[in-house]
């Protein structure tokens, strides 16, 4: 009777260990099959957010392509999002560096959309300025194949030099005169009568040409080849002028009509024939005529 109690007894203990040992199989199955699933799971996320981090990069890599000057911030982005990439390639995966990875990325998202729209705007920014030289180049050869012509034609020197950043010269005169002792002047072309040479000239307006106190050389050239007045000389570099006087002046920026006087050489007469006047600027002829004493 008691043999088959005891019987009895371990057939019940040995049906709960079995029953407890196949629950406890069940629930470590389940239990390894969860854990996969999230460990898939957990790396298919992180995938996720590897190639939005490609994708971004590669957004950069195009808009730092479109610029021919380096922008900075798009670099310094760039290298960031490539440091994150290594980074996330060797991270652990899991919930907890999953979730600093995609706080990360979605911080440097914000940021990628506020410096694209800024290079984006540099961008129109520089292809109006682009459009705009453009413009302003057709317009200057334009205005360069007019100046041109009028200088071939020899017509409106005045408007011509208009667009030169130096000082020019228009109707410039030589001519003989005699000086009263008034101070009055009688224009001649006797050469025993003459007692200075008169030159007389227009200094063009000129806008690009700064204000203030200028000054320009004039050189008379007698029939027999010599310059006339202090015949003094003055060098540019390689090249030596002799000049007759300085015209010393206050440009304004505006026409400015000027003459001055030079004398012969000593108290010798002058001579009769052709004299040349030249107007120099610095080493730069810019004005020439002729006249005749009889």
């Amino acid at each position: 009777m008691e043999n088959s109690k005891t019987s009895t007894g371990l057939k019940v203990a040995l049906g709960i260990a079995l029953v407890l040992f196949l629950g406890t199989l069940f629930y470590t199955f389940n239990l390894k099959s969860e854990s996969d699933k999230n460990n898939k799971e957990l790396t298919e996320q992180k995938q996720l957010v590897m190639n939005d981090l490609n994708a971004m990069a590669k957004q950069y890599d195009e808009a730092i392509g479109e610029n021919e000057v380096a922008n900075n911030n798009l670099i310094e982005a760039r290298t960031r999002i490539q440091g994150l990439i290594d980074s996330l390639k060797i991270s652990e995966t899991n919930v907890k560096s999953l979730w600093r990875y995609k706080q990360k990325y979605a911080s440097l998202q914000k940021e990628m959309d506020i410096l694209l729209a800024q290079n984006d705007s540099l961008r129109v920014e520089n292809s109006y300025l682009a459009t705009s030289l453009d413009s302003t180049r057709v317009r200057l050869e334009e205005r360069t194949m007019f100046t041109d012509s009028l200088l071939v034609q020899n017509t409106a020197l005045a408007e011509v030099v208009e667009n030169a950043a130096v000082l020019n010269t228009v109707g410039l005169k030589g001519f003989g005169v005699i000086e009263r002792t008034s101070g009055k002047l009688i224009p001649t072309e006797r050469a025993s009568r003459v007692d200075k040479i008169r030159v007389c000239f227009t200094v063009a307006k000129n806008a690009l040409v700064q204000a203030g106190d200028q000054e320009l050389y004039v050189q008379v050239i007698d029939p027999k080849n010599n310059t006339l007045g202090s015949n003094e000389q003055v060098q540019f570099g390689e090249k030596t002028l002799n000049y007759s006087i300085i015209s010393k002046f206050n440009y304004e920026n505006g026409s400015l009509n000027i003459c001055e006087f030079v004398a012969s050489k000593g108290k010798e007469s002058f001579e009769k024939g052709r004299y040349t006047v030249n107007v120099f600027n610095e080493k730069d002829l810019v004005s020439s005529s002729e006249f005749t004493l009889k």
